[in-house]
């Protein structure tokens, strides 16, 4: 049965388009175990503009999102000086769901259950436009980092290994 755009509308997905900010939103066929690296050579994307989202908990028991691109690593000290913290831990992908509303491979920083303070690598500063989840596998959001900076305020910080 074919689905309709509207099957594919997520919770970023419904944000972005009650704000008409410039995006576009890219749905492709996901495969698990495909690394964020693998999806953006399959979709012809430059790798360091396609950027994960992931989520931590500082040591004070407050949780902070975190935008890094794909083929790097979370450097976790770093990521607590940003977020003012002692130290930082990620969130359990069990915990992500009941938090974010998102599942792991498909957590976006639009559109989340609550919002959380948000940190975005320096480098998204180096494009016109980055990538990253709509809100499910296999959807990806393409926008300017500055109108993305007017939907979720973030504070760009070097958060990488």
């Amino acid at each position: 049965m074919a689905r309709s755009a509207k099957d594919h509308k997520t919770n970023a997905l419904r944000e972005l388009a009650a704000t008409g900010l410039p995006h576009e939103a890219l749905f492709f066929e996901a495969d698990p175990s495909m690394t964020g690296v693998e999806i953006a050579h399959a979709q012809g994307e430059e790798v360091d503009a396609v950027f994960k989202t992931l989520v931590a908990e500082g040591k004070s028991g407050a949780h902070y999102v975190f935008l890094v691109p794909v083929a790097c690593e979370l450097d976790l000290k770093k990521a607590a000086a940003a977020a003012g913290e002692k130290a930082v831990a990620m969130c359990k992908a069990r915990d992500l769901l009941p938090l974010t509303g998102y599942v792991h491979g498909g957590c976006s920083p639009i559109g989340m259950k609550k919002r959380f303070p948000t940190f975005v690598d320096e480098t998204a500063q180096l494009f016109d436009t980055i990538y990253f989840s709509g809100g499910k596998v296999g959807c990806q959001v393409r926008m300017a980092p500055d109108d993305l900076g007017i939907l979720v305020p973030f504070r760009y910080a070097d958060l990488t290994v």
